[in-house]
Parts: structure tokens; sequence; C-alpha cells
């Protein structure tokens, strides 16, 4: 059954999110930050109440080699100064 959020008991816990950053960049910014304004509220909601967050999400298509072009490092920065 899925529970509510705020139902869970988050006090001393680590929680996993997944979330969806996969958000338009050109030139290096971020165009269309809807994305990651919308799972902010959730993401501070935890942050009060758990122990620890871990979020994770993905960023574009990468090939076989690195890309620094779509590293979520950008997104990193737009959440925090939000």
């Amino acid at each position: 059954m899925i529970r509510k959020l705020s139902d869970m008991e988050l006090c001393d816990k680590t929680v996993f999110v997944r979330v969806d950053f996969n958000v338009p960049i050109d030139q290096g910014r971020i165009t269309e930050p809807h994305r990651i304004d919308s799972a902010l509220p959730t993401i501070r909601f935890i942050l009060e109440r758990a122990s620890k967050v871990v979020i994770a999400s993905h960023l574009g298509r990468p090939t076989a080699s690195r890309s620094r072009s779509i590293a979520s490092r950008r997104c990193v920065n737009t959440c925090s100064t939000r």
C-alpha cells in the first residue's frame, strides 16, 4: 500500500529519493527549472524530518564516455539557490 509521506516516520532514517531533474540546458544554463522547483517541497519536507537524504537523478543521455556538459552539478547548484 502506498502511504503518504507525511504519515511515514522519518526520524533517524536515511531516505532515498528518485527525482526527475532531466532539465533542458542551453550554453551551460538550466533554461526551464520547473522540474527542480516541483521536487523541492518534497526534498525540504524530508530534510526537516530525516537524518539523511540521498537524491538520485540523471541528466541527458550519456554516451560511453563522461560529459561535463550533462553533469548533474548544475541541478545541485540550482537547488541550493532556490
